[in-house]
């Protein structure tokens, strides 16, 4: 039986804090005993149910201390516990395989149970995976949360997707809630929680990122969420982990193919090839997840650009020699048979009306030839 008084707060944190203790095994505890019940227990009846020494001792004698720093620091960066037997606890992570015990979250906490998508990919990810993601996760923010992990690239652009569209994103993180990584991110960060948003963690302030925290993070992404939709990934990758993570959770996986000579896009093929939903629009993943339909703006704006294109608007035909991945200078002057230096001005024209964009390497087309907004639209 632990000496010490502890309050229910605490019992949470302890009961987190017991080393090498699988949740579902916490969690059959706390369904037999209830949460202060286990605090109650001898030090027999503990090694009864299978308890090794170390971890008898946690329960026996908690470590009052370090649970009252925890609180502190909790305090101190405005992180709220969000505990398993909580009202406002996902419910869709509690019936994964190893929910964790207690989540550390800062910022608003509804979002946790409202209807979520998994968006995640490459950290080194393409231009056009940052902008594809950045245009899905806008127009998907109207009917879903979106949640990803505040990593660079595919991650940081679903965040930033959904905050252009002025919706609700989670960013669930493998470091302790005063931690921000990487640290390029806090300004993302910030961003997530001025706007109503979230960040979540499993770990206690303090803890720092390490390579094993990331794929436990991951099951906290897909677990949370209704599908998770992959946009780029090489075939050995933290997202493939996730979309394993997904299956096993029983969520829909979705992927977006690419160009088949790039690596990044392997990982989405291989997904594809084993039976994930191929997404090249929106209404692949609305459709599936049998979502409300969109409003009429998509049709609005593109009703508007149609007579826009009849009062005469230029499209430089030069558009059509550019493709929607990373198109050389060369081959652009060798398709459109012209010179390069007007190719060079046309180029700066489309990009100047935003119809192509410069990236490393050459150019890469924003929109069609009929001016309506492309799937990599910002």
């Amino acid at each position: 039986m632990s000496k010490v008084q502890l309050s229910a707060t605490q019992c949470w944190l302890a009961l987190r804090l017991i080393p090498r203790l699988a949740s579902n095994i916490k969690i059959s505890l706390i369904n037999e005993y209830s949460i202060a019940g286990i605090f109650n227990l001898t030090s027999l009846q503990l090694r009864s149910l299978g308890l090794n020494a170390k971890q008898v001792s946690a329960v026996a004698n908690p470590n009052l201390k370090f649970i009252k720093d925890i609180e502190r620091a909790c305090s101190r960066h405005n992180i709220s516990l969000v505990c398993y037997q909580d009202e406002q606890y996902p419910q869709l992570l509690k019936q994964t395989e190893n929910p964790p015990i207690v989540l550390f979250t800062q910022g608003n906490i509804e979002l946790l149970n409202k209807p979520q998508l998994a968006i995640v990919g490459s950290r080194d990810a393409t231009f056009a995976a940052r902008e594809h993601t950045r245009y899905f996760a806008a127009q998907l923010s109207s009917q879903l949360v979106i949640t990803s992990g505040l990593a660079l690239g595919i991650d940081t652009a679903a965040h930033r997707g959904a905050l252009i569209a002025n919706n609700f994103t989670i960013a669930v993180v493998g470091t302790g809630l005063d931690i921000v990584y990487p640290a390029r991110n806090k300004t993302l960060a910030n961003e997530i929680l001025e706007n109503n948003g979230c960040i979540v963690s499993e770990n206690i302030p303090g803890s720092k990122p390490h390579p094993g925290c990331f794929p436990r993070r991951n099951r906290i992404v897909t677990g949370m969420a209704l599908g998770v939709f992959v946009v780029e990934a090489k075939i050995k990758s933290g997202s493939l982990i996730s979309a394993r993570s997904a299956l096993e959770q029983n969520r829909e996986v979705f992927a977006m193919p690419g160009a088949i000579n790039n690596e990044q896009s392997k990982g989405c093929h291989s997904l594809i090839k084993q039976g994930a939903i191929l997404v090249d629009e929106v209404s692949d993943i609305s459709n599936c997840l049998s979502l409300p339909n969109f409003t009429g703006l998509q049709q609005k704006q593109k009703k508007k650009s149609k007579k826009t294109g009849q009062n005469g608007l230029f499209i430089d035909e030069l558009l059509s020699s550019v493709d929607y991945e990373t198109t050389s200078v060369d081959m652009v002057v060798s398709r459109s048979q012209l010179p390069t230096e007007e190719v060079l001005t046309r180029l700066m024209t489309l990009e100047l009306r935003g119809l192509v964009a410069a990236v490393p390497g050459g150019y890469i087309k924003l929109h069609d030839n009929n001016n309506n907004c492309h799937h990599a639209g910002t």
